[in-house]
């Protein structure tokens, strides 16, 4: 098939191949490329209400492989969460670290920490079940052990921008007031994304978070 003179595909006859197309062939995923793709299955599917337990046969419906074709890329389920909790910590952490380079400690930046969480469990409501962990009831006990200490990290992060804070209030005890504000942020995250996750992800976390952070900061 030839352009003619205003570049538009010209549609004389004579240069049409009479030969059948080819079928292409398919594509095999890329290493690594299916292990994310199982990941992001898995997430898609607890977002969906009443989703807190997914099997693997159902996993491996949605995407059209056995289960046994899982199982080349997970040793168990299991992994698969642990690769969700992975996908957390790193993105979670990565703007944790963005926040506290770019604010110096104080109630401003333990604000900012607290909504940018809020916010990452919002935009990934699957990834909200396994942070509260109504999607690791049925599995290995380490996978609430690492989410127990996901919020035991932000909780030292909380601590740390709020204790300078506290001496800037005059504060004689500028420890233990860092520590229980840290403290009552922490559950007040926690219980947020929890309500969002028992809603079937109708009330959002950030519903008047602004708000909430002012009075108990």
């Amino acid at each position: 098939m030839q352009n003619d003179e205003t570049g538009a595909p010209s549609t004389s006859t004579s240069s049409v191949s009479s030969e059948p197309e080819a079928t292409p062939a398919r594509k095999r995923p890329k290493p690594g490329e299916r292990r994310v793709q199982i990941l992001q299955a898995l997430a898609a599917m607890l977002e969906q209400p009443g989703a807190e337990r997914v099997t693997t046969a159902a996993l491996a419906a949605r995407l059209s492989v056995s289960e046994a074709a899982l199982y080349r890329h997970f040793a168990s389920k299991a992994q698969m969460f642990e690769g969700l909790i992975d996908f957390i910590e790193q993105s979670v952490f990565t703007l944790v670290n963005q926040i506290t380079e770019r604010s110096e400690p104080g109630q401003e930046q333990a604000a900012r920490v607290v909504a940018m969480l809020v916010q990452f469990a919002e935009k990934n409501p699957g990834m909200t079940r396994v942070m509260v962990g109504d999607a690791l009831v049925y599995e290995n006990e380490r996978l609430q052990n690492r989410m127990n200490q996901f919020f035991d990290k932000i909780e030292a992060t909380l601590r740390q921008a709020l204790r300078g804070a506290a001496t800037a209030e005059g504060s004689t005890t500028p420890t233990v007031d860092a520590q229980v504000r840290a403290s009552a942020l922490t559950a007040f995250v926690a219980g947020r994304l929890q309500r969002f996750a028992r809603s079937g992800f109708r009330r959002a976390p950030s519903e008047h978070l602004d708000a909430a952070i002012a009075l108990m900061l």
